[in-house]
């Protein structure tokens, strides 16, 4: 006999006709090199039936694994089966457990692969007829790719259209050459020869098998493990094993996330939390960030009052921006919070998306998962500095920003604006609107009147530093010097353009010019002029000093000079 080395294993037609040897070589074992083929074919090979029937088995559980359960089918080789192909993920299952399989072919590991599904091998035409008629799966060899699909031996030449191989492209259609599938027949001539099979509606139906089986098994609360199978602008799908479930953006992250496609990638394994089952859908909602601490839960015992925080400016809106301060935590902005000193109309105005920021905790509402912060207050408030950089009568200097009917505000240093009344514009005459004598951008200097840093308010005067008459007056006369004067009343005289003074009198009289009006005579000047002389009081007529009257041009000397009250007083010479 020829050394087995020599000549390998042959065919299995060649073996069906190879002589067997009539005497052994001594070193050759007394068995046949047939009959050791026939054993291994025993062992190796899926038995063919002889009877016609459909190749369905009984199977009996010997052991559960973590995915497959195996059974002893009657052969030297166990057959095993996915647990995601029962209802249950084959929970309910025990050893000794008995129910009909069919063998789909080998797996990587030697093992007969089993299906619950019946499938029949045909030896001739009535077994394929009665395949046909039953829709039962058959299986079948792929022997070679022609145009517009494949070409299967199921005991005839079939037909298998590429649109049903349950393939996605060419490179995996021709891969399926000289394999072993399952298919159900769709179209049978006997007289012809003609059949077509359908590859994918059996694979559909077993991967429904399987989903159901693991849809049984999932349970709101559960944390499985998946794999991204796509991405979409509103969440992922996750495939769990033949089931579809959704990740929303939503239940992505704590942190406010924009797209998927910035945590996740495709074929991406991830570990996923079962957040609800529809059971009239079917759809399984999933989520990721519930996999982590809700971090509003510890904001409050992390995060005081007035605490300094940093974060980063996530959203900007009308009334303010949001911050997240820690993945998860987010605070707003005010509008009024952004700025000791600029009348910001819109948050972009100071910020934007990406800026990192300090900023202060103003206030804490963990129930409405609010948190208030301020900017402004993580700087120094030079509010606080102004009495001290310009106290009450300092001087300043400033554009006009802005024109109201009131008056007119004028810059002071960036930000901070004082306010002229339009009282306080002009000394020396009465204005209806600042624009009669303001115009915007124009530099003005104005004194300070009055600094409220709680209200935030300044109030200047530009007249008080426009020089008047009464100023000239004052800066260039003394007291104790005779000036001329115009006797206005018995008490007043104007001794310059403008400048009025009060008459202290020694001890005279004013002597009222006699006006007659209508024969009326003036009973009140005549009756002081009679007390004044019945009390002896008029000396200036006695002594020969001339009355003062209105009208009168005389001398005076300045007996007070109040530059602060702007107060003269004179006493005749």
């Amino acid at each position: 006999m020829t050394d087995p080395e020599q000549n390998p294993t042959p065919p299995i037609a060649e073996a069906e006709t190879a002589p067997v040897p009539q005497t052994a070589a001594p070193d050759e074992p007394a068995e046949s090199f047939a009959e050791l083929f026939a054993e291994y074919e025993s062992a190796h090979k899926r038995p063919r039936s002889t009877d016609n029937a459909p190749r369905q088995l009984e199977g009996a559980v010997i052991s559960i694994g973590p995915e497959f359960v195996f059974l002893d089918i009657g052969y030297k080789i166990e057959g095993t089966i996915p647990r995601a192909d029962f209802p249950d993920h084959a929970a309910s299952l025990k050893p000794g457990d008995k129910f009909p399989v069919s063998i789909k072919g080998r797996t990587e590991d030697g093992y007969y692969a089993l299906s619950r599904f019946k499938i029949a091998q045909p030896t001739d035409y009535t077994a394929l007829e009665a395949a046909f008629n039953s829709k039962t799966p058959i299986t079948g060899i792929v022997t070679g790719v022609v145009k517009g699909g494949l070409t299967v031996d199921i005991g005839l030449r079939a037909f298998m259209p590429a649109s049903r191989t349950g393939t996605r492209d060419a490179a995996e259609m021709e891969k399926l050459v000289g394999t072993e599938v399952t298919v159900r027949i769709t179209k049978l001539d006997i007289a012809d020869e003609d059949a077509v099979v359908d590859r994918r509606s059996v694979l559909e139906e077993e991967a429904m098998l399987r989903a159901q089986g693991r849809r049984a098994a999932l349970a709101v609360g559960q944390t499985v493990r998946g794999t991204v199978r796509s991405l979409m602008s509103y969440g992922a799908f996750i495939d769990l094993g033949g089931i579809d479930g959704l990740l929303h953006v939503g239940d992505l992250s704590w942190s406010r996330v924009n797209s998927p496609a910035d945590l996740l990638t495709v074929g991406q394994e991830i570990d996923v939390k079962i957040l609800k089952i529809d059971a009239e859908s079917q759809r399984v909602s999933l989520g990721l960030k519930q996999l982590q601490p809700e971090p509003w839960e510890t904001v409050p015992a992390r995060y005081q009052i007035n605490q300094r925080v940093n974060g980063t400016v996530t959203r900007l809106a009308d009334f303010g921006a949001f911050v997240e301060i820690e993945p998860g935590v987010e605070g707003l902005i005010h509008l009024s919070e952004l700025s000791w000193t600029q009348r910001v109309k819109k948050p972009s105005d100071i910020l934007k998306i990406g800026d990192a920021v300090d900023a202060i905790v103003l206030a804490i509402k963990p129930e409405e998962r609010r948190l208030s912060l301020g900017l402004k207050q993580a700087l120094t408030n030079p509010w606080s500095e102004l009495a001290a950089k310009y106290p009450v009568g300092s001087q300043i200097a400033g554009p006009v920003t802005r024109l109201a009917p009131f008056g007119a505000f004028v810059q002071i240093e960036e930000g901070i604006e004082g306010l002229v009344h339009v009282s306080e514009i002009v000394p020396d005459k009465r204005i209806h609107h600042p624009q009669d004598a303001l115009k915007l951008g124009e530099i003005v200097k104005a004194k300070v009147l009055a600094i409220d840093s709680d209200k935030r308010q300044i109030k200047l005067s530009i007249k008080q530093l426009v020089p008047t008459s009464i100023d000239e007056f004052f800066a260039e006369h003394s007291l104790g010097e005779q000036i001329s004067g115009r006797v206005l009343s018995d008490t007043s005289a104007e001794i310059g353009e403008g400048v009025i003074a009060i008459i202290r009198a020694k001890a005279s009289a004013v002597e009222a010019p006699a006006s007659p009006v209508a024969g009326h005579a003036d009973l009140s000047a005549l009756t002081a002029k009679l007390q004044s002389r019945w009390k002896g009081q008029d000396k200036s007529a006695a002594k020969g000093e001339e009355a003062i009257r209105p009208g009168q041009v005389r001398k005076f000397k300045l007996i007070t000079l109040d530059r602060e009250a702007k107060r003269i007083e004179v006493e005749p010479v």
